[in-house]
């Protein structure tokens, strides 16, 4: 077992976990729950050391990068002590995690000192009416306090992650690509996914396409593809005149799931082979009952690990799960 590597049937290798530490968020984003959500009981989540066992499990199943995320990953209680532990595990090259940012300002230099080195922070608007409008809850000038307080700590990337609306926000998108330039950070623009039903938007109306975006950016700044990977699903293009890379997450209209080298773990244990499909496994009965068993289970989950996924924005969404019960 100490020399497994998780290989699925399509011959690819997951080397990359997204780990939920919490359903919960301080932020309620019109794409990513409902304005009323019923969160897990305690009893139903991975404790601080269960979800320890499953992050080192996999990192000895050379899995080599982790991301925290949640719900907004930040708010789960004592959350620095997982992030510590898990920045000692020798094999790991990279802990990260993506943040709405409102806890930033308190916990960035902690956060930094742990061993993570770059994080992505959700950044929908630069109106603070209208960020509080999307958020339903957020403080727009709290997040930019919180990216400035990480860039002083010393967090080496910071990524900016906006999902894209028509008529809510599309018409910011070149204030995000100047914001991001003048701070030299990157920025990610997302294709919302259809995961959870929603009724505060049709999201087939709001629906902005990557090539979209990609060409109204293009008027103002050239772009060039470039082969850098961060190891997620973002197709970066730089600038001739700027380091920020402008990525772009499109589940839609360019699949990506051929290249796909990642899993998720809910922080109720649940083992999701797929962002788009309901194939998972249990790995909260494994840990409380065979614990002994949990890197075996991983491994064979690889056997169930879906070819694609297939959204669909003109039918219901098929995964009823939100994003913050799926992990970011």
């Amino acid at each position: 077992m100490s020399s497994a590597r998780l290989i699925d049937r399509f011959g690819r290798e997951v080397n990359y976990v997204r780990l939920s530490v919490t359903d919960r968020c301080d932020f309620r984003c019109v794409y990513c729950m409902a304005e009323d959500m019923t969160f897990l009981p305690r009893e139903q989540i991975l404790s601080l050391e269960e979800l320890y066992d499953v992050g080192k499990a996999f990192v000895e199943l050379g899995v080599r990068k982790l991301r925290l995320t949640g719900g907004e990953p930040l708010v789960r209680r004592n959350i620095l002590e997982l992030v510590e532990k898990l920045g000692r595990l020798q094999a790991l090259h990279e802990l990260t995690l993506t943040t709405n940012g409102s806890q930033l300002v308190k916990m960035a230099p902690d956060l930094r000192k742990a061993g993570v080195k770059r994080i992505n922070v959700s950044l929908d608007s630069l109106n603070p009416d209208r960020f509080k409008e999307l958020t339903r809850t957020g403080d727009l000038q709290q997040v930019l306090a919180g990216i400035d307080a990480a860039k002083t700590a010393g967090i080496e990337r910071i990524k900016l992650n906006a999902v894209v609306l028509r008529g809510r926000n599309e018409d910011e998108v070149m204030d995000l690509v100047r914001y991001a330039r003048a701070e030299k950070l990157d920025i990610s623009f997302i294709e919302e996914m259809p995961l959870g039903a929603i009724t505060e938007h049709n999201r087939q109306l709001s629906f902005v396409s990557s090539a979209e975006l990609r060409e109204r950016i293009s008027q103002d700044y050239e772009l060039f593809p470039c082969s850098e990977n961060t190891g997620g699903p973002s197709r970066y293009y730089r600038m001739s005149d700027s380091g920020s890379r402008i990525g772009f997450i499109s589940p839609h209209s360019h699949n990506f799931c051929n290249l796909c080298n990642r899993v998720r773990v809910t922080v109720e244990g649940r083992l999701l082979l797929c962002l788009g499909n309901e194939h998972s496994v249990d790995l909260r009965e494994v840990l409380r009952g065979r614990p002994d068993q949990l890197k075996q289970a991983i491994v064979d989950a690889m056997a169930i690990k879906p070819e694609r996924h297939y959204f669909n924005l003109e039918e219901e969404p098929q995964i009823v799960r939100f994003m913050n019960m799926t992990g970011g």
